[in-house]
């Protein structure tokens, strides 16, 4: 049920009787040479055209940027920052809140959007509200241990060529993703951290500077196919189902009343 396409008198009918509300939440920016820049909020807003096939829950419109600061630097890709998203998020959220929504569902498609998302979170909860975080690429790896992967790798390459192959550049699907050391004895460990000596440490770097194509992950994208990334996002998409029917049982009152 898209809210976009609802009446004003038909959201104020839905709010009488129930008080959950989901959106996916994505980001513009570098998925390796192969996957479009749009693919955390392409994937997002196909697994809510799953879910809705099959729940009642009000789905409002996808927002497709996000926090992707450390992508800057690869063309195409645009970054609203933390702190832009979380007021983004607070005013579509303080909104709904007023229409009558106590339970939030964000189906969310990037890490970054994470500290965003959870500062909200934090928010609504004080004024008795719910906030779930689902991010789909985590859930996918959980539900079953062969779809997880890393950033651009097989798992999103799969998911995207399930939705629409002529989104990935096959031709590009071999590149490597070499990912530079800060110096001698450090080897990259993912997109944000180095290792020295069996340890990582956290050392934030612009990836468009550290690597030329951007994925990262123990997943090549070579092993991508649209047979199994169907199959992934329509499971990660029936959890969803049954995680909103379980959501609408949880109580929003607040701590200790």
């Amino acid at each position: 049920m898209r809210m976009a396409t609802m009446t004003w008198p038909a959201v104020q009918t839905y709010f009488q009787t129930h008080d959950m509300v989901m959106f996916a939440l994505g980001s513009v920016e570098c998925h390796g040479r192969q996957n479009p820049l749009g693919t955390d909020f392409l994937v997002p807003d196909h697994l809510v055209s799953l879910v809705e096939q099959k729940s009642d829950v009000l789905v409002a419109p996808t927002l497709p940027y996000g926090a992707c600061d450390y992508f800057v630097g690869f063309p195409g890709t645009v970054s609203l920052g933390v702190d832009l998203l979380t007021q983004l998020l607070e005013k579509i959220t303080s909104c709904l809140y007023g229409y009558g929504a106590r339970k939030f569902v964000i189906l969310n498609g990037h890490g970054g959007n994470s500290p965003a998302i959870e500062t909200v979170g934090y928010a609504l909860h004080d004024k008795g509200a719910l906030l779930a975080e689902l991010n789909w690429w985590k859930m996918a790896g959980q539900i079953k241990k062969e779809w997880g992967g890393g950033h651009g790798g097989a798992e999103e390459t799969a998911a995207v060529m399930a939705i629409n192959p002529d989104w990935v550049d096959a031709s590009q699907l071999d590149a490597p993703n070499p990912i530079t050391s800060i110096g001698p004895g450090f080897s990259a460990s993912g997109l944000h951290t180095q290792r020295l000596e069996g340890v990582d440490v956290t050392i934030p770097r612009r990836v468009s500077r550290t690597t030329d194509n951007g994925w990262w992950g123990p997943d090549s994208p070579t092993e991508a196919a649209a047979s199994w990334g169907g199959e992934m996002l329509q499971a990660v998409a029936d959890y969803v189902v049954r995680f909103l029917e379980k959501f609408k049982e949880c109580s929003c009152a607040r701590d200790g009343e």
